[in-house]
């Protein structure tokens, strides 16, 4: 599914597109029969009702995607935290002794290469959980050989530095995986889409009095709302659509160069 998440979500927003457009002609002939039944109050009283459609429908698309671009901020610091985590708990393998080094510091590359393969395989989610499952696997090999070298006489002195770091750098992956699932509920969207679809009606029913079809208004309200939607959920999924994290890994790969 993920595979084609990008295809799916444009093709969506194309199909949100012409059903808005479904729903504006809907509500224009509504609004002619409406007319042509009784000319002298098929407006009265639509004022309110369409102010608060519209109003809900504003506070709901300023909500949605003030949200979704606050957790793509969010998910692009943790990964320049993740670098600094990392960084650090490497710089810090200089308190252990000289000949207990070289097997942690390859354990270090090695995981970091997993990290980086694991984000690069996205969209294609089983490689991404088994990349992810590998560098787990590397990280409590990584705290065992630490634990190891920190308990020896000579590494004993190391302890308090490279642990903490050690802790952070471990921490950080938990909380990049709660940022990555961390999206609103189903029933927001499904709330959106209602309304969008529901104002769209109403607005058709406004544009009833012209006699031809306004198609510059409809067409442009169509189009912004089913862009707007399609940008909302495409900041949802930084790492599947058109909106991308991919750049901000380059944090990690100039670390990865460091690493020699």
């Amino acid at each position: 599914m993920w595979q084609d998440y990008g295809s799916i979500l444009v093709a969506a927003g194309i199909a949100l597109f012409l059903v808005v457009l479904a729903c504006l002609e809907i509500g224009r002939l509504a609004g002619h029969r409406r007319l042509a039944a009784d000319p002298d109050t098929a407006r009265a009283g639509n004022a309110t009702v369409e102010g608060a459609v519209f109003a809900l429908l504003g506070l709901l698309v300023a909500f949605t995607f003030s949200g979704a671009m606050e957790r793509w901020y969010w998910r692009r610091a943790l990964v320049v935290e993740e670098a600094n985590n990392i960084g650090t708990a490497w710089l810090r393998i200089d308190a252990l002794p000289a000949a207990s080094q070289p097997a942690l510091r390859n354990l270090f590359r090695e995981y970091l290469d997993a990290r980086l393969a694991a984000y690069a395989a996205f969209p294609d989610v089983q490689k991404v959980r088994a990349g992810i499952a590998h560098a787990n696997e590397l990280q409590s090999r990584i705290w065992t050989e630490a634990m190891a070298r920190c308990l020896e006489p000579e590494g004993e002195k190391a302890r308090l530095l490279i642990l903490p770091a050690l802790n952070a750098m471990i921490d950080i992956t938990t909380t990049r995986t709660v940022a990555a699932e961390t999206h609103p509920p189903a029933i927001i969207y499904v709330l959106l889409i209602l309304l969008l679809l529901v104002g769209a009606v109403m607005a058709g029913f406004a544009m009833a009095p012209a006699p031809e079809r306004n198609w510059l208004h409809m067409l442009c309200f169509a189009a912004v709302m089913s862009v707007g939607v399609y940008v909302i959920l495409d900041l949802e999924y930084p790492r599947v659509g058109m909106i991308r994290l991919d750049t901000v890994d380059q944090v990690l790969h100039d670390l990865r160069a460091t690493m020699n």
